[in-house]
């Protein structure tokens, strides 16, 4: 158990709420930030849902990644930071740099706060699309030494991504100081749903349930939540994650259809939405025409993206729950916040 003060960034995050209740459950006090104090209530209803009550353990502060204000107040007296606050930004963006500048802004921003304010290290939640994307079909999984190639075919997210988590290995390694990064790059996020706000993977998982026409032929690798915070807490300790970063995977990538398999398995009754044919190429790239969700999927179309944990696991002891648990775990959270369609 440990007294020490954590900063968790953008408290209203699906993954930045799971680790702050690892923190708590952990003995740790947690400070985090939000664009707007009118949503501390919506945060604590949340982890209230995930079984935490802090009271004065967890503080907020009014911190926004596009502004100065507040950061050197939220890094203050930390010991570490959890740093997942990502920009999103809204309405029909059509500029790449509406992505990338705000994410690698973002990043430096926190840093800066961190190494000001004395803090050990911070950890960056990435995404395993700063690692898989841009490729060539390959023959391995993708492993940490790997980097997405920024091409064409490379969404602004995922590019975004890509430049932020690079930025931050830089400014660490020029004008860092004593603070130390380690990094989290995580495949598709599963797992219990604590709100109506939760990841875009777990879309995946309700576009399912709700019996979306099919599943297109798209490979991802998937993880759970509550494994994502746990890695996070384990690269924040660890002497050996200093300067390391790690994919969170469960086991080996799964096909669409795969998925939908565990769920009308697993679940029964309650997963007879979920569909059962796989979409051909061809019908795909025709919807795409018209769909700019279906057009968005279209580069990894029959892709492989299997990906390994083998360096958490071995490093830092991280031990995955099996990808199965972390599905249906998804759809069970979505039944009993009723926010699947009507049943």
């Amino acid at each position: 158990m440990s007294d020490n003060l954590v900063l968790v960034t953008g408290g209203t995050g699906f993954i930045a709420q799971q680790c702050i209740l690892a923190l708590l459950q952990a003995g740790y006090r947690v400070r985090t930030t939000v664009r707007s104090l009118g949503r501390e209530t919506e945060v604590r209803g949340n982890l209230k849902v995930g079984g935490a009550e802090p009271g004065e353990r967890l503080s907020f502060v009014a911190a926004d990644l596009g502004a100065d204000g507040g950061w050197a107040q939220a890094a203050a007296g930390c010991a570490f930071v959890l740093h997942g606050a990502s920009p999103t930004p809204s309405g029909d963006q059509v500029l790449e740099e509406d992505w990338i500048r705000p994410a690698v802004d973002g990043n430096l921003q926190v840093l800066r706060a961190a190494r000001d304010a004395g803090v050990k290290r911070v950890v960056l939640t990435s995404a395993f699309g700063a690692i898989g994307v841009g490729h060539e079909p390959m023959k391995r999984p993708f492993n940490e030494m790997d980097w997405s190639e920024l091409n064409d075919t490379v969404a602004p997210y995922q590019k975004s991504k890509t430049l932020a988590e690079r930025a931050a290995w830089d400014f660490v390694a020029r004008e860092g100081g004593q603070l130390e990064l380690a990094a989290v790059n995580p495949t598709a996020v599963l797992g219990p749903a604590l709100g109506p706000d939760f990841s875009h993977s777990i879309r995946l998982i309700k576009n399912l349930m709700d019996g979306q026409p099919g599943c297109p032929k798209i490979n991802s690798g998937f993880v759970d939540v509550r494994d994502v915070a746990d890695l996070h807490l384990r690269a924040m300790t660890h002497a050996a994650a200093k300067g390391e970063r790690f994919i969170a995977i469960s086991g080996h990538s799964l096909w669409m259809i795969e998925v939908a398999r565990v769920l009308r398995r697993e679940l029964g009754p309650a997963a007879r939405r979920v569909p059962t044919q796989v979409l051909p190429n061809w019908l795909v790239r025709l919807i795409a025409r018209s769909n700019p969700a279906m057009r968005a999927i279209l580069p990894t179309l029959g892709m492989t993206l299997d990906a390994t944990s083998e360096k958490a696991q071995r490093m830092l002891g991280w031990s995955p729950r099996p990808v199965d648990e972390a599905i249906v775990a998804s759809a069970q959270s979505l039944i009993q916040l009723g926010l699947l369609r009507d049943r």
